[in-house]
């Protein structure tokens, strides 16, 4: 679970709500015509705007952004370096046996390529393949948060517009034209905070979750390119340590 995503949410809503309106008034800024303008107005686009698959798998984009946790790249490194001994040893067919270790399917499919015999640039253009179409399953998902971000401010303005054109209508009764102000403008703040709290931090966050991911998988690649070419282990762990952070060095030297 992501405590920062959460905490992140949960600080928002309370300045809001404790801070910014006060526990006595929230009632003042509950209406359900407005919420479902903004949300009802805002998924109808994006339904129209993506394919339906596209949209449904959202529910496990949401599990990425609150329980998604990113690979050790020292534990990776780590193990492909073993590898890389072994088979400076023992010959790359020893790694056979040994790729089934491998939690990481996309890693482990790279190795038994390799244990195979198949051609290195092969290899490369297989996994490579698998990584550009990982980049573009994750710009479809964070397009589409980036696609809720920008519409739902729309949407709270067409039912703030909607919510003037009923005051105005009635402006014969001047005691009714501050409490529908209010509501007209509580569609905006809906869409504001729905785009700004919620759907354009998720988009940030998925974009952070997939460059690393990417970066991961191109680790992995270097990894398998330089096991198939019987590099040696420091060589290889010369080559990884180069996708990583300097304090990741520093664990990675302590390992």
């Amino acid at each position: 679970m992501d405590l920062g995503s959460i905490g992140g949410i949960a600080l928002g809503l309370g300045m809001i709500v404790f801070v910014g309106i006060g526990p006595s008034k929230i009632g003042m800024f509950l209406d359900i015509p407005s919420m479902a303008i903004v949300m009802g107005g805002t998924l109808g686009a994006i339904f129209v705007s993506y394919p339906l698959k596209n949209v449904i798998n959202l529910t496990s984009v949401f599990k990425n952004i609150f329980s998604s946790k990113a690979q050790d790249p020292v534990s990776v490194i780590k193990q492909i370096v073993e590898f890389a001994e072994q088979a400076r040893r023992e010959g790359i067919l020893c790694l056979e046996a040994r790729s089934q270790e491998v939690e990481d399917e996309f890693l482990r499919k790279g190795i038994q390529l390799a244990v195979d015999g198949t051609e290195p640039e092969l290899i490369k253009d297989i996994m490579q393949t698998e990584i550009n179409y990982i980049d573009e399953r994750h710009n479809t998902n964070y397009g589409i948060m980036a696609g809720i971000g920008g519409l739902a401010p729309a949407f709270g303005m067409v039912g703030t517009l909607i919510g003037l054109v009923l005051m105005l209508a009635n402006m014969s009764d001047p005691n009714a034209i501050g409490p529908a102000m209010a509501v007209a403008l509580i569609t905006t703040l809906y869409g504001a905070i729905v785009a700004n709290l919620f759907f354009i931090p998720f988009e940030s966050k998925l974009k952070t979750l997939s460059l690393d991911e990417v970066q991961m998988k191109t680790l992995m690649l270097e990894g398998v390119m330089s096991l198939q070419s019987g590099d040696n282990p420091k060589i290889v762990q010369w080559k990884l340590e180069s996708f990583v952070d300097p304090n990741t060095r520093v664990k990675l030297g302590k390992k």
